[in-house]
Protein backbone atom coordinates (compact mmCIF):
# COMPACT_ATOMS: atom_id res chain seq x y z
CA UNK A 1 0.00 0.00 0.00
CA UNK A 2 1.42 3.40 -1.02
CA UNK A 3 0.57 7.08 -1.02
CA UNK A 4 1.23 8.47 -4.50
CA UNK A 5 1.07 11.96 -5.98
CA UNK A 6 1.56 13.21 -9.51
CA UNK A 7 1.36 16.88 -10.37
CA UNK A 8 2.56 20.00 -12.11
CA UNK A 9 2.69 23.64 -11.06
CA UNK A 10 3.75 27.14 -12.10
CA UNK A 11 7.41 26.14 -11.74
CA UNK A 12 7.24 23.05 -13.95
CA UNK A 13 4.62 23.83 -16.62
CA UNK A 14 3.50 26.85 -18.68
CA UNK A 15 -0.05 28.13 -18.39
CA UNK A 16 -1.09 26.60 -21.72
CA UNK A 17 -0.40 23.15 -20.24
CA UNK A 18 -1.78 23.92 -16.77
CA UNK A 19 -5.09 25.15 -18.19
CA UNK A 20 -5.62 21.80 -19.94
CA UNK A 21 -5.32 20.05 -16.59
CA UNK A 22 -7.56 22.37 -14.58
CA UNK A 23 -10.43 20.50 -12.88
CA UNK A 24 -13.63 21.80 -11.31
CA UNK A 25 -17.30 20.90 -11.02
CA UNK A 26 -18.47 17.99 -13.17
CA UNK A 27 -15.06 17.60 -14.80
CA UNK A 28 -13.48 17.16 -11.37
CA UNK A 29 -16.10 14.65 -10.24
CA UNK A 30 -15.70 12.65 -13.45
CA UNK A 31 -11.91 12.68 -13.13
CA UNK A 32 -12.02 11.35 -9.57
CA UNK A 33 -14.32 8.52 -10.63
CA UNK A 34 -12.04 7.67 -13.56
CA UNK A 35 -9.07 7.40 -11.21
CA UNK A 36 -10.90 4.94 -8.97
CA UNK A 37 -11.69 2.85 -12.03
CA UNK A 38 -7.95 2.32 -12.51
CA UNK A 39 -6.45 -0.91 -11.19
CA UNK A 40 -5.43 -0.87 -7.51
CA UNK A 41 -6.15 2.85 -6.92
CA UNK A 42 -8.67 3.02 -4.07
CA UNK A 43 -8.70 6.63 -2.81
CA UNK A 44 -8.25 9.90 -4.72
CA UNK A 45 -8.13 13.68 -4.23
CA UNK A 46 -7.39 16.27 -6.92
CA UNK A 47 -6.03 19.67 -5.88
CA UNK A 48 -6.58 22.05 -8.80
CA UNK A 49 -5.77 25.78 -8.65
CA UNK A 50 -4.63 28.35 -11.21
CA UNK A 51 -1.02 27.53 -10.34
CA UNK A 52 -1.10 23.75 -9.82
CA UNK A 53 -2.88 20.47 -10.44
CA UNK A 54 -1.96 17.55 -8.19
CA UNK A 55 -3.50 14.09 -7.97
CA UNK A 56 -3.21 12.27 -4.62
CA UNK A 57 -4.10 8.57 -4.42
CA UNK A 58 -3.82 5.47 -2.29
CA UNK A 59 -2.39 2.58 -4.31
CA UNK A 60 -2.79 -1.06 -3.27
CA UNK A 61 -0.16 -2.30 -5.77
CA UNK A 62 3.42 -1.46 -6.78
CA UNK A 63 4.11 2.26 -6.62
CA UNK A 64 5.65 2.58 -10.09
CA UNK A 65 2.64 0.90 -11.70
CA UNK A 66 0.32 3.33 -9.94
CA UNK A 67 2.40 6.33 -11.03
CA UNK A 68 2.40 5.12 -14.64
CA UNK A 69 -1.41 4.89 -14.56
CA UNK A 70 -1.70 8.43 -13.19
CA UNK A 71 0.62 9.81 -15.88
CA UNK A 72 -1.47 8.15 -18.59
CA UNK A 73 -4.60 9.54 -16.95
CA UNK A 74 -3.29 13.12 -17.07
CA UNK A 75 -1.98 12.67 -20.62
CA UNK A 76 -5.53 11.88 -21.75
CA UNK A 77 -6.58 15.49 -21.05
CA UNK A 78 -4.00 17.18 -23.30
CA UNK A 79 -3.29 17.16 -27.03
CA UNK A 80 -1.30 14.23 -28.37
CA UNK A 81 1.52 16.54 -29.43
CA UNK A 82 2.04 17.66 -25.82
CA UNK A 83 4.07 15.19 -23.77
CA UNK A 84 2.74 15.96 -20.32
CA UNK A 85 5.24 13.63 -18.64
CA UNK A 86 8.08 16.16 -18.93
CA UNK A 87 6.12 18.68 -16.84
CA UNK A 88 5.17 16.25 -14.06
CA UNK A 89 6.71 15.48 -10.69
CA UNK A 90 6.01 12.20 -8.90
CA UNK A 91 6.06 11.45 -5.18
CA UNK A 92 5.79 8.28 -3.08
CA UNK A 93 4.75 7.71 0.55
CA UNK A 94 6.35 10.23 2.94
CA UNK A 95 7.49 12.34 -0.04
CA UNK A 96 3.77 12.87 -0.68
CA UNK A 97 3.18 13.85 2.94
CA UNK A 98 6.10 16.29 3.05
CA UNK A 99 5.08 17.88 -0.25
CA UNK A 100 1.41 18.34 0.72
CA UNK A 101 2.39 19.87 4.07
CA UNK A 102 4.64 22.38 2.23
CA UNK A 103 1.90 23.16 -0.28
CA UNK A 104 -0.79 23.81 2.35
CA UNK A 105 1.68 26.01 4.24
CA UNK A 106 2.27 28.15 1.10
CA UNK A 107 5.98 27.28 1.00
CA UNK A 108 5.48 26.01 -2.55
CA UNK A 109 3.27 28.92 -3.68
CA UNK A 110 4.11 31.58 -6.23
CA UNK A 111 3.70 34.14 -3.41
CA UNK A 112 5.24 32.88 -0.18
CA UNK A 113 2.81 33.08 2.71
CA UNK A 114 -0.37 33.56 0.64
CA UNK A 115 -3.49 32.47 2.47
CA UNK A 116 -5.65 31.14 -0.39
CA UNK A 117 -3.93 27.75 -0.68
CA UNK A 118 -5.18 26.57 2.73
CA UNK A 119 -8.77 27.14 1.63
CA UNK A 120 -8.09 25.48 -1.72
CA UNK A 121 -6.75 22.35 -0.01
CA UNK A 122 -9.85 22.28 2.23
CA UNK A 123 -12.08 22.59 -0.84
CA UNK A 124 -10.32 19.72 -2.64
CA UNK A 125 -10.60 17.52 0.46
CA UNK A 126 -14.30 18.22 1.05
CA UNK A 127 -15.10 17.70 -2.64
CA UNK A 128 -13.54 14.22 -2.47
CA UNK A 129 -15.41 13.48 0.76
CA UNK A 130 -18.73 14.53 -0.76
CA UNK A 131 -18.11 12.35 -3.82
CA UNK A 132 -17.02 9.35 -1.72
CA UNK A 133 -13.57 9.01 -3.32
CA UNK A 134 -11.53 8.89 -0.12
CA UNK A 135 -11.52 6.86 3.06
CA UNK A 136 -9.33 6.46 6.12
CA UNK A 137 -5.88 7.06 4.65
CA UNK A 138 -6.30 10.19 2.52
CA UNK A 139 -8.78 11.55 5.07
CA UNK A 140 -6.10 11.28 7.75
CA UNK A 141 -3.51 12.86 5.44
CA UNK A 142 -5.63 15.84 4.40
CA UNK A 143 -7.03 16.52 7.86
CA UNK A 144 -3.52 16.63 9.27
CA UNK A 145 -2.36 18.78 6.31
CA UNK A 146 -5.07 21.35 7.12
CA UNK A 147 -3.96 21.31 10.77
CA UNK A 148 -0.37 21.88 9.63
CA UNK A 149 -1.39 24.86 7.47
CA UNK A 150 -3.23 26.43 10.41
CA UNK A 151 -0.39 25.71 12.81
CA UNK A 152 2.20 27.38 10.60
CA UNK A 153 0.07 30.48 10.14
CA UNK A 154 -0.41 30.64 13.91
CA UNK A 155 3.11 29.81 15.09
CA UNK A 156 5.09 31.73 12.45
CA UNK A 157 4.75 35.14 10.80
CA UNK A 158 4.93 33.75 7.28
CA UNK A 159 1.55 35.23 6.37
CA UNK A 160 2.20 38.62 7.93
CA UNK A 161 3.06 41.88 6.12
CA UNK A 162 1.98 43.03 2.67
CA UNK A 163 3.56 41.44 -0.40
CA UNK A 164 1.56 43.18 -3.14
CA UNK A 165 1.37 46.84 -4.10
CA UNK A 166 -2.29 47.12 -3.08
CA UNK A 167 -1.74 45.48 0.30
CA UNK A 168 1.36 47.61 0.87
CA UNK A 169 -0.89 50.65 0.44
CA UNK A 170 -3.27 49.28 3.09
CA UNK A 171 -0.38 48.60 5.46
CA UNK A 172 0.95 52.13 5.12
CA UNK A 173 -2.54 53.65 5.49
CA UNK A 174 -3.04 51.74 8.74
CA UNK A 175 0.25 53.08 10.09
CA UNK A 176 -1.00 56.61 9.46
CA UNK A 177 -4.67 56.33 10.43
CA UNK A 178 -4.92 53.16 12.50
CA UNK A 179 -8.29 51.63 11.61
CA UNK A 180 -9.56 52.59 8.14
CA UNK A 181 -13.26 52.47 9.03
CA UNK A 182 -14.95 55.72 8.07
CA UNK A 183 -12.05 56.92 5.90
CA UNK A 184 -12.56 58.35 2.39
CA UNK A 185 -10.41 57.51 -0.63
CA UNK A 186 -10.15 59.58 -3.81
CA UNK A 187 -9.06 57.93 -7.06
CA UNK A 188 -7.54 60.25 -9.63
CA UNK A 189 -7.45 58.54 -13.03
CA UNK A 190 -8.75 55.06 -13.78
CA UNK A 191 -5.71 52.80 -13.91
CA UNK A 192 -5.98 49.08 -13.21
CA UNK A 193 -3.51 49.24 -10.31
CA UNK A 194 -5.34 52.11 -8.61
CA UNK A 195 -8.61 50.21 -8.99
CA UNK A 196 -7.05 47.17 -7.32
CA UNK A 197 -5.67 49.32 -4.51
CA UNK A 198 -9.11 50.83 -3.85
CA UNK A 199 -10.70 47.38 -3.85
CA UNK A 200 -8.20 46.27 -1.20
CA UNK A 201 -8.69 49.42 0.88
CA UNK A 202 -12.47 48.99 0.71
CA UNK A 203 -12.10 45.41 1.93
CA UNK A 204 -10.25 46.76 4.96
CA UNK A 205 -12.84 49.29 6.04
CA UNK A 206 -12.65 52.39 3.80
CA UNK A 207 -16.26 53.45 3.59
CA UNK A 208 -16.39 56.19 0.96
CA UNK A 209 -14.90 56.26 -2.55
CA UNK A 210 -14.63 59.33 -4.77
CA UNK A 211 -13.47 59.12 -8.39
CA UNK A 212 -12.07 61.96 -10.50
CA UNK A 213 -11.24 61.37 -14.15
CA UNK A 214 -10.89 63.60 -17.21
CA UNK A 215 -13.69 61.53 -18.78
CA UNK A 216 -16.61 61.93 -16.38
CA UNK A 217 -18.44 58.85 -17.76
CA UNK A 218 -15.44 56.66 -16.94
CA UNK A 219 -15.37 58.19 -13.45
CA UNK A 220 -19.05 57.28 -13.03
CA UNK A 221 -18.47 53.69 -14.15
CA UNK A 222 -15.59 53.18 -11.72
CA UNK A 223 -17.45 54.90 -8.87
CA UNK A 224 -20.43 52.62 -9.44
CA UNK A 225 -18.20 49.57 -9.04
CA UNK A 226 -17.39 50.68 -5.48
CA UNK A 227 -20.74 52.26 -4.59
CA UNK A 228 -18.88 55.56 -4.72
CA UNK A 229 -19.37 58.98 -6.31
CA UNK A 230 -17.85 60.60 -9.39
CA UNK A 231 -16.51 64.11 -8.74
CA UNK A 232 -15.44 67.02 -10.96
CA UNK A 233 -11.86 66.58 -12.19
CA UNK A 234 -11.50 70.34 -12.61
CA UNK A 235 -12.13 70.90 -8.88
CA UNK A 236 -9.35 68.64 -7.59
CA UNK A 237 -8.22 70.95 -4.78
CA UNK A 238 -11.67 70.96 -3.19
CA UNK A 239 -12.01 67.20 -3.64
CA UNK A 240 -8.58 66.60 -2.11
CA UNK A 241 -9.87 68.19 1.05
CA UNK A 242 -12.71 65.63 1.22
CA UNK A 243 -10.43 62.59 1.17
CA UNK A 244 -8.03 60.99 3.65
CA UNK A 245 -6.32 58.76 1.08
CA UNK A 246 -5.46 59.80 -2.50
CA UNK A 247 -4.53 57.26 -5.20
CA UNK A 248 -3.35 58.84 -8.44
CA UNK A 249 -2.65 57.04 -11.72
CA UNK A 250 -3.54 59.23 -14.71
CA UNK A 251 -0.84 58.64 -17.30
CA UNK A 252 -0.50 62.42 -17.74
CA UNK A 253 2.92 63.68 -18.97
CA UNK A 254 3.07 66.28 -16.18
CA UNK A 255 2.23 66.59 -12.48
CA UNK A 256 -1.49 66.49 -11.73
CA UNK A 257 -1.16 67.46 -8.06
CA UNK A 258 1.15 70.32 -7.15
CA UNK A 259 2.47 71.41 -3.80
CA UNK A 260 0.26 74.50 -3.91
CA UNK A 261 -2.89 72.41 -4.51
CA UNK A 262 -2.13 70.07 -1.63
CA UNK A 263 -1.23 73.01 0.64
CA UNK A 264 -4.62 74.61 0.00
CA UNK A 265 -6.39 71.28 0.53
CA UNK A 266 -4.61 70.85 3.88
CA UNK A 267 -5.87 74.26 4.97
CA UNK A 268 -9.42 73.24 4.07
CA UNK A 269 -9.09 70.00 6.06
CA UNK A 270 -7.51 71.84 9.03
CA UNK A 271 -4.22 70.01 8.64
CA UNK A 272 -5.65 66.55 9.27
CA UNK A 273 -3.31 63.78 7.93
CA UNK A 274 -3.39 63.13 4.18
CA UNK A 275 -1.97 59.97 2.60
CA UNK A 276 -1.08 60.13 -1.10
CA UNK A 277 -0.14 57.14 -3.28
CA UNK A 278 1.39 57.99 -6.65
CA UNK A 279 1.47 54.86 -8.82
CA UNK A 280 1.77 56.71 -12.11
CA UNK A 281 4.83 56.70 -14.39
CA UNK A 282 5.61 59.54 -15.08
CA UNK A 283 4.66 60.57 -11.55
CA UNK A 284 1.42 62.49 -10.98
CA UNK A 285 2.34 64.23 -7.73
CA UNK A 286 5.09 66.77 -7.16
CA UNK A 287 7.71 65.21 -4.90
CA UNK A 288 8.12 68.45 -2.93
CA UNK A 289 4.76 68.01 -1.19
CA UNK A 290 6.28 65.52 1.26
CA UNK A 291 7.75 68.58 3.03
CA UNK A 292 4.25 69.61 4.09
CA UNK A 293 3.23 68.77 7.65
CA UNK A 294 0.94 65.73 8.04
CA UNK A 295 1.25 64.90 4.33
CA UNK A 296 2.55 61.40 3.52
CA UNK A 297 3.55 60.70 -0.08
CA UNK A 298 4.58 57.30 -1.47
CA UNK A 299 5.33 56.47 -5.11
CA UNK A 300 5.44 53.11 -6.88
CA UNK A 301 9.09 52.52 -5.94
CA UNK A 302 8.38 53.25 -2.28
CA UNK A 303 5.57 50.69 -2.30
CA UNK A 304 7.77 48.15 -4.06
CA UNK A 305 10.44 48.63 -1.41
CA UNK A 306 7.82 47.91 1.25
CA UNK A 307 6.83 44.74 -0.60
CA UNK A 308 10.46 43.55 -0.93
CA UNK A 309 11.18 44.21 2.75
CA UNK A 310 8.06 42.28 3.74
CA UNK A 311 8.96 39.38 1.45
CA UNK A 312 12.32 39.20 3.20
CA UNK A 313 10.48 39.03 6.54
CA UNK A 314 8.36 36.14 5.25
CA UNK A 315 11.40 34.30 3.90
CA UNK A 316 13.01 34.57 7.32
CA UNK A 317 10.08 32.48 8.66
CA UNK A 318 10.63 29.58 6.25
CA UNK A 319 13.09 27.83 8.58
CA UNK A 320 10.54 27.80 11.42
CA UNK A 321 7.88 26.48 9.06
CA UNK A 322 10.16 23.69 7.82
CA UNK A 323 10.84 22.57 11.40
CA UNK A 324 7.09 22.31 12.06
CA UNK A 325 6.60 20.40 8.81
CA UNK A 326 9.38 17.95 9.72
CA UNK A 327 7.71 17.31 13.09
CA UNK A 328 4.34 16.74 11.45
CA UNK A 329 5.75 14.45 8.77
CA UNK A 330 7.35 12.33 11.48
CA UNK A 331 4.06 12.19 13.39
CA UNK A 332 2.18 11.15 10.28
CA UNK A 333 4.91 8.63 9.44
CA UNK A 334 4.43 6.94 12.79
CA UNK A 335 0.70 6.62 12.16
CA UNK A 336 1.30 5.37 8.62
CA UNK A 337 3.87 2.79 9.71
CA UNK A 338 1.53 1.53 12.43
CA UNK A 339 -1.32 1.41 9.92
CA UNK A 340 0.70 -0.85 7.63
CA UNK A 341 1.19 -3.27 10.52
CA UNK A 342 -2.54 -3.72 11.15
CA UNK A 343 -3.20 -6.30 8.39
CA UNK A 344 0.01 -8.26 9.09
CA UNK A 345 -0.74 -8.47 12.83
CA UNK A 346 -4.31 -9.60 12.09
CA UNK A 347 -3.05 -12.17 9.58
CA UNK A 348 -0.38 -13.44 11.99
CA UNK A 349 -2.93 -13.91 14.79
CA UNK A 350 -5.32 -15.59 12.37
CA UNK A 351 -2.50 -17.87 11.19
CA UNK A 352 -1.70 -18.96 14.76
CA UNK A 353 -5.31 -19.56 15.76
CA UNK A 354 -6.07 -21.47 12.55
CA UNK A 355 -3.22 -23.86 13.35
CA UNK A 356 -4.56 -24.21 16.90
CA UNK A 357 -8.07 -25.07 15.66
CA UNK A 358 -6.76 -27.60 13.12
CA UNK A 359 -4.56 -29.38 15.66
CA UNK A 360 -7.28 -29.41 18.32
CA UNK A 361 -9.72 -30.95 15.86
CA UNK A 362 -7.16 -33.61 14.96
CA UNK A 363 -6.45 -34.34 18.65
CA UNK A 364 -10.12 -34.57 19.61
CA UNK A 365 -10.73 -36.99 16.73
CA UNK A 366 -7.98 -39.25 18.10
CA UNK A 367 -9.31 -38.99 21.66
CA UNK A 368 -13.10 -39.20 21.33
CA UNK A 369 -13.60 -40.19 24.97
CA UNK A 370 -12.43 -36.85 26.39
CA UNK A 371 -15.02 -35.14 28.54
CA UNK A 372 -16.28 -31.65 27.73
CA UNK A 373 -14.35 -30.31 30.71
CA UNK A 374 -11.12 -31.95 29.47
CA UNK A 375 -11.66 -30.54 25.98
CA UNK A 376 -12.17 -27.04 27.40
CA UNK A 377 -8.98 -27.30 29.49
CA UNK A 378 -6.91 -28.46 26.50
CA UNK A 379 -8.40 -25.73 24.26
CA UNK A 380 -7.71 -23.10 26.91
CA UNK A 381 -4.08 -24.27 27.35
CA UNK A 382 -3.38 -24.27 23.61
CA UNK A 383 -5.05 -20.89 23.21
CA UNK A 384 -2.83 -19.47 25.97
CA UNK A 385 0.21 -21.07 24.33
CA UNK A 386 -0.53 -19.49 20.94
CA UNK A 387 -1.18 -16.07 22.49
CA UNK A 388 2.10 -16.17 24.43
CA UNK A 389 3.97 -17.36 21.35
CA UNK A 390 2.59 -14.48 19.26
CA UNK A 391 2.80 -11.83 21.97
CA UNK A 392 6.48 -10.97 21.57
CA UNK A 393 6.49 -10.63 17.73
CA UNK A 394 3.23 -8.64 17.82
CA UNK A 395 4.62 -6.22 20.45
CA UNK A 396 7.86 -5.89 18.46
CA UNK A 397 5.94 -5.14 15.26
CA UNK A 398 3.95 -2.42 17.03
CA UNK A 399 7.14 -0.92 18.48
CA UNK A 400 8.81 -0.93 15.08
CA UNK A 401 5.74 0.72 13.62
CA UNK A 402 5.86 3.52 16.20
CA UNK A 403 9.56 4.13 15.57
CA UNK A 404 9.68 6.22 12.41
CA UNK A 405 13.31 5.28 11.80
CA UNK A 406 12.10 1.87 10.66
CA UNK A 407 10.18 1.00 7.52
CA UNK A 408 6.87 -0.59 8.46
CA UNK A 409 6.31 -1.85 4.92
CA UNK A 410 9.63 -3.74 5.02
CA UNK A 411 8.80 -5.57 8.25
CA UNK A 412 5.25 -6.27 7.13
CA UNK A 413 6.58 -7.88 3.93
CA UNK A 414 9.18 -9.84 5.90
CA UNK A 415 6.59 -11.33 8.28
CA UNK A 416 4.31 -12.10 5.34
CA UNK A 417 7.07 -14.11 3.65
CA UNK A 418 8.29 -15.85 6.81
CA UNK A 419 4.83 -17.15 7.71
CA UNK A 420 3.43 -17.37 4.17
CA UNK A 421 0.57 -15.07 5.13
CA UNK A 422 -2.18 -14.02 2.71
CA UNK A 423 -2.18 -10.27 3.27
CA UNK A 424 -3.98 -9.66 -0.01
CA UNK A 425 -7.05 -11.42 1.36
CA UNK A 426 -6.75 -9.43 4.59
CA UNK A 427 -6.54 -6.15 2.63
CA UNK A 428 -9.64 -7.02 0.61
CA UNK A 429 -11.66 -7.12 3.81
CA UNK A 430 -10.56 -3.53 4.58
CA UNK A 431 -10.51 -1.81 1.19
CA UNK A 432 -13.18 -1.98 -1.48
CA UNK A 433 -13.30 -0.35 -4.87
CA UNK A 434 -15.66 2.31 -3.46
CA UNK A 435 -14.68 2.79 0.13
CA UNK A 436 -17.14 4.32 2.55
CA UNK A 437 -16.40 7.65 4.14
CA UNK A 438 -14.49 7.19 7.41
CA UNK A 439 -15.93 7.77 10.82
CA UNK A 440 -14.15 9.87 13.45
CA UNK A 441 -12.63 6.83 15.12
CA UNK A 442 -10.83 5.89 11.93
CA UNK A 443 -8.80 9.07 11.76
Amino acid sequence: MHFLAVGLNHKTAPVEVREKLAFSGEKLASALNRILDLEQLTEAVILSTCNRTEVYVLCQGPAQEGLAQLKQFLQSFVDANIQVDKYLYTLIDLEVVHHLFRVVSSLDSMILGEAQILGQVKTAFHFALEHNTISTHLTKLFRQAIEVGKRIRTETEIGESAVSISYAAVELARKIFGELTGRTVLIIGAGEMSELAVKTLAAHGVSSVLVANRTFRRAQELAQAFNGRAVDYERLTENLALADIIISSTGAPHAVLTQDMVKKAMQLRRNRPLFLIDIAVPRDIEESIHHLDNVYLYNIDDLQNVVEANLAKREAQVGKAEIIIAEEVERFGQWWSARQMVPVIKALKSYGHNIKEQELARLFNKLPNLSERERECIASATNLMINKLLHSPVVSLKQLACDNRHDGQFYASLIERLFNLNLAAESETQVGRRVASPGPEEV
